[in-house]
């Protein structure tokens, strides 16, 4: 733990992936003041109980919202853009609005996961490119990209299916992809069950030969590379986007802590240099 003077820096935390609060309980050990920015409601509950300095929901507009928030008090020490792997638009929006207020930013992502099954797709396009002709494709990639990637799947001769959670902004993508009847499965998993029992379910009622997931690291890649061994499916994975160019990147807490503690005496530098 660091010295009482350590405890007035602040730092500010973007998360956008389950790993934020596992952040957040290590920077407040190490001594930082926290603040927590989270999309959702539903996320900013896994922060229940933290001594955080405030955590505040809902996305950030632009980086003129994002200079608003740096402007909004004392300065940060840092900014720590733990965000999901495929949310490019915030990372490239902190990005712009740091190197401007010449304010340091950290970007914290998930280390690749290792693995012999599975196949890299650099874009949507490749799809037509990586032979799912007449096979039955199950789409694991968010509701987000469920349109276009059905579009493109479709075009490839594939047939197509996919999950979606039972929310308005859920159903409402997975509407507008088209997903034929028998196709779509609404569910939400069950707390405390198996992780991955309705995805594997899934598979084998459907007859599925393929799975098209995010190389997006974390507890999700894993458990469709399980459920690929297990069921011999073919994987698919949509690569990683690299993070916004001049942005030190860090892949474990270890490392994040490094660099923080690191910088008391050897400031960061911010994404001007």
């Amino acid at each position: 733990m660091q010295g009482r003077g350590f405890r007035q820096q602040r730092i500010w935390l973007l998360a956008g992936t389950g790993e934020g609060p596992q952040l957040a309980a290590a920077l407040e050990r190490h001594g930082w003041r926290v603040s927590v920015s989270v999309v959702t409601a539903s996320a900013a509950r896994a922060y229940a109980g933290f001594d955080l300095d405030q955590i505040n929901v809902g996305a950030l507009q632009g980086p003129e919202a994002i200079t608003a928030e740096l402007m909004a008090g004392s300065p940060f020490h840092c900014v720590v853009d733990a965000t999901h792997p495929f949310a490019c638009q915030i990372s490239a929006d902190l990005q712009r609005a740091c190197a401007a207020a010449d304010q340091p930013l950290l970007r914290f992502e998930r280390a690749l996961e290792g693995g012999k099954r599975g196949s890299l797709l650099n874009q949507w396009g490749d799809l037509e490119r990586a032979d799912v002709r007449g096979r039955r494709l199950f789409l694991a990639i968010g509701g987000r990209h469920l349109p276009m990637a059905h579009a493109v799947a479709r075009a490839a001769g594939a047939e197509v299916f996919a999950r979606c959670l039972p929310s308005a902004t859920g159903l409402r993508l997975a509407l507008a992809a088209g997903l034929s009847q028998g196709h779509l499965a609404v569910l939400r998993p069950l707390q405390g069950a198996d992780p991955g029992a309705i995805e594997r379910a899934l598979c084998r009622r459907w007859g599925i030969s393929t799975v098209l997931c995010r190389q997006s690291g974390g507890v999700t890649e894993r458990l469709w590379r399980r459920i690929s061994d297990e069921l011999d499916l073919d994987l698919l994975l949509l690569r990683r986007p690299s993070p916004p160019a001049g942005v030190e990147t860090v892949t474990c807490e270890s490392d994040l802590l490094r660099c923080l503690s690191g910088s008391l005496s050897s400031p960061l530098k911010s994404t001007h240099d």
